[in-house]
């Protein structure tokens, strides 16, 4: 595995500092769980996804924001010792510190401000990413420029404005809580420049930005252990800046974690929307 800084425009050289406005820093204790828990959520959707585009051996891959490693290591699989994927995140410490087959390189890299990592890709992928770009607009043309022709670009974000609920069935108070914590944590990730209805704009997106056989689903579970594994993860990671911006207080969050944690509440996720095309020939 190669792992090597990437900058705008000029690769191997440091990037200056990315501006503190991802509100789920991946330098926290808490993003490790968070990445368990989505890979156990979403894998098998975008592992099916990827599939059906045809991956196969020898494919040169772009995984855009990797975060965690589960992506990585399945797509290094599919593309096998001929093929090449290439990792990419503002904070590689989590991909970086992984074992990796040597046919990955990990890149720090700024998806909205930073040259794309070489060219020529058969498939470029982000799940929940763009949502948190400031200049997604841009993160967006380079993905789709990085594409070899016939490659694909498979984006999955969520649509927190589509199902802004995280408790479906608001009938009590633990319920109303969770709800109440949820719409804090949308008012912080607005805050910081997130679209949060930008995965249903992804198919039209994809069609302005020239990609053809354009298709898109959705998916999200009403309920699982999982869901409240993620969301203790989350909200012990944004728990200060909810009491600090007065959007819940210390006892409101120590006694939804404990509901959280009694397994009392039905929690589910925002939709995550995945959309594909192919750049024509």
């Amino acid at each position: 595995m190669t792992h090597s800084p990437e900058t705008p425009g000029t690769p191997g050289t440091p990037t200056p500092p990315v501006p503190p406005r991802y509100l789920l820093d991946n330098a926290q204790p808490e993003a490790g769980d968070r990445f368990d828990a989505l890979g156990a959520l979403f894998d098998s959707t975008t592992f099916r996804h990827i599939a059906e585009l045809g991956i196969a051996p020898g494919w040169r891959c772009w995984e855009v924001g990797a975060g965690g490693t589960s992506v990585v290591k399945w797509l290094a699989g599919r593309v096998g010792a001929r093929g090449r994927v290439v990792a990419t995140d503002i904070d590689t410490s989590w991909t970086a510190a992984a074992p990796m087959p040597a046919q990955v390189e990990v890149l720090r890299h700024d998806v909205g401000r930073d040259a794309p990592p070489g060219g020529g890709f058969d498939l470029v992928h982000a799940r929940l990413v763009l949502v948190h770009v400031a200049d997604r607009d841009r993160a967006l043309r380079a993905m789709v420029g990085a594409l070899r022709p016939g490659g694909w670009l498979l984006v999955e974000d969520a649509d927190p404005a589509a199902q802004p609920l995280i408790c479906l069935d608001e009938y009590g108070p633990e319920q109303a809580l969770a709800n109440k914590l949820r719409r804090g944590f949308r008012t912080l990730l607005a805050e910081r420049g997130a679209d949060l209805a930008y995965g249903r704009k992804l198919p039209r997106l994809l069609r302005e930005a020239g990609l053809t056989d354009v298709a898109a689903d959705a998916y999200f579970p009403v309920t699982s252990p999982v869901c409240d594994a993620l969301e203790a993860a989350t909200v012990r990671q944004v728990r200060a800046r909810l009491v600090a911006a007065g959007l819940a207080t210390d006892e409101e969050v120590d006694r939804h974690l404990a509901s959280v944690t009694a397994g009392r509440l039905d929690l589910t996720t925002s939709p995550l929307i995945s959309a594909w095309g192919r750049k024509t020939a």
